[in-house]
């Protein structure tokens, strides 16, 4: 492609990415934006001031060099803002579709303080896609010589992340997955229209045609133990990336009801065990014309929307604070509310009504008012006096957060945990409590981002790599690590 000209900033306004109209993505599970074209891209591209102390970096825990892709976008130079942003960031497509970057890198482009900031991450996820449609899959090198043995527990994004610096440094490194497909939470928790998992399983191929060893159905605690590996297998070090699968519950009256989920449970049906598709596919999710979801970020939208694409007449998302409040992305909410997802603020759920037959029939809400902020700075919402309502319902989705599953955890007592149950790591490097033993996302961090939870894995496996060459003088490896 040609490059373009640089455009006067402001002169233009953000390309905006093309995208299903609503009518017709209810009734699939396609991704619902489509992706720039090359010209839109470059387009986009040429809104970029090219600072000379790009502030937009410091927003991107990965440290993408941003200027140096975008830039290379706008000259049509393709390849060279693939090459440059995989120098970082092992996952692109994945980030480019589901980072934040509206609260990273985004929030610090300088464009944005009098202008619409550049679109970053639809740039990174254009550069991503045209690599997947215009070069060859990577062939699949050899086991790495020279290096270590490292084991990486978990493989959703800290674990990926791990997997691929260490195995570019010349590391032996097996990686292993609990359930039958790797990708944790990018393939079991964000639905398809959001995040495709043929995409999710590109960027893991891609990570073993590093050489990594994928090891699938490996409960680790439960088939062998973390010291097992380090002592009886020869690893010589332990990366534990195993997310925080654990989901919480209001403790209400009626959530042990036929037809309340917790989000962690409807979505890998739907995701990873295809029950949009039951009867063809063996796991079923409960049909349900009235679905109330509890929570507001983006796991409830992404439940919720779901919900509609299941088939569902009404979806009601009921949360507690006003939107403002919500954690969830702007444009998430804005896609659910498009979809026709209703918003009940300032609502909270009492009890869980039944039918008389241990189904769910109904929730009793109560109005809430805000009152002074509270410990995570948001206003602290308080009951209304007889305000409740009954909203009828067949099916209640749990979206309030999930916390540590002990599993792993509990079968490694010399594990030093918070008082929440995570992982107690330093934040530089994941060092744990135990010599060799290193841990990162969100294990550690509690539910996070998948870009934090990236950015943990690159800083732990900096500091398995370093702690190896002191532990093992003079190791062969043949790799580099960019920072």
């Amino acid at each position: 492609m040609e490059p373009v000209a640089k455009a006067r900033p402001g002169s233009v306004a953000r390309v905006p990415m093309p995208m299903q109209e609503p009518a017709e993505r209810i009734h699939n599970f396609q991704e619902v934006p489509t992706g720039y074209t090359p010209a839109l891209a470059q387009r986009e591209a040429s809104r970029c001031l090219e600072c000379k102390d790009p502030l937009c970096v410091r927003g991107c825990p990965v440290g993408v060099d941003i200027r140096g892709f975008v830039t290379a976008i706008r000259d049509g130079d393709f390849a060279r803002a693939i090459h440059t942003i995989r120098q970082d960031n092992a996952l692109p497509a994945v980030c480019g579709r589901v980072c934040p970057q509206e609260t990273q890198c985004e929030q610090l482009c300088v464009l944005g303080k009098k202008h619409e900031p550049v679109a970053i991450g639809r740039l990174e996820r254009f550069a991503a896609d045209w690599e997947r449609e215009q070069l060859p899959a990577p062939s699949v090198r050899p086991e790495p010589r020279g290096g270590r043995r490292i084991a990486v527990v978990g493989s959703g994004p800290a674990g990926l992340t791990v997997a691929g610096d260490l195995a570019r440094l010349g590391h032996s490194v097996t990686l292993f997955e609990a359930l039958h497909k790797a990708g944790g939470v990018l393939m079991y928790g964000i639905p398809e229209f959001r995040l495709p998992k043929a995409i999710v399983q590109e960027e893991v191929d891609r990570i073993c045609a590093l050489g990594v060893k994928l090891v699938t159905n490996a409960v680790i605690g439960r088939m062998i133990t973390v010291s097992e590996l380090l002592e009886e297998e020869g690893f010589d070090g332990v990366f534990l990336g195993v997310g925080a699968g654990l989901p919480w519950f209001l403790d209400i009256p009626g959530e042990n009801l036929n037809g309340v989920y917790s989000a962690n449970e409807y979505l890998t049906r739907v995701n990873l065990m295809s029950a949009w598709d039951f009867p063809n596919s063996d796991t079923p999710v409960r049909p349900a014309r009235r679905v109330a979801v509890f929570g507001g970020g983006n796991v409830a939208m992404d439940a919720a929307r779901t919900a509609v694409r299941l088939g569902a007449e009404e979806v009601h998302i009921i949360y507690r604070r006003s939107r403002e409040e919500m954690p969830a992305r702007q444009e998430e909410i804005e896609h659910a509310l498009e979809e026709g997802v209703r918003l009940q603020l300032l609502y909270s759920p009492l009890r869980i009504g039944d039918d008389g037959a241990g189904n769910v029939r109904s929730v009793l809400c109560q109005r809430m008012e805000l009152g002074e902020p509270d410990s995570s700075g948001r206003r602290r919402p308080l009951p209304v006096p007889n305000s409740e309502f009954e909203l009828e319902t067949d099916a209640v989705i749990v979206a309030i957060g999930n916390g540590a599953n002990p599993l792993l955890t509990g079968a490694t007592p010399q594990l030093e945990l918070n008082r929440k149950g995570n992982i107690v790591a330093e934040s530089g490097s994941g060092r744990t409590s135990i010599p060799g033993v290193y841990a990162g996302g969100d294990i550690v961090l509690g539910a996070a981002t998948v870009i934090l939870a990236m950015g943990a894995g690159r800083r732990a496996a900096a500091a398995i790599h370093h702690d190896l060459q002191v532990r093992f003088p003079g190791i062969g490896t043949t790799g580099e690590f960019h920072h």
